[in-house]
């Protein structure tokens, strides 16, 4: 299992972007959790298949529709922690 630590910016807080990631991670089966930043961007973290996080990073990068995506930065993590879920802070 893989483990991706994912930085959104752009105008991804206060438009449902971190239900967005809930909701594509449901899809593929990805664990983890989305949380809002103080400096407006969005940390995701998620755990599963290597194809299936690179298909989710790519929905990431195209967002909500009210959801205005500057930039992504995806690094792999170790895993401190194993998630049993998907969760948002």
């Amino acid at each position: 299992m893989k483990s991706i630590k994912i930085i959104v910016s752009g105008l991804v807080q206060g438009v449902g972007y971190r239900y967005f990631c809930y909701k594509k991670a449901l899809e593929y089966g990805i664990f983890g959790y989305a949380k809002n930043l103080y400096n407006g961007n969005v940390e995701v973290v998620a755990q599963g298949e290597k194809g299936l996080i690179n298909d989710f990073i790519k929905d990431l990068k195209i967002g909500t529709h009210y959801a205005t995506v500057k930039s992504i930065t995806a690094e792999e993590i170790e895993n401190e922690k194993e998630y049993q879920e998907f969760s948002i802070y």
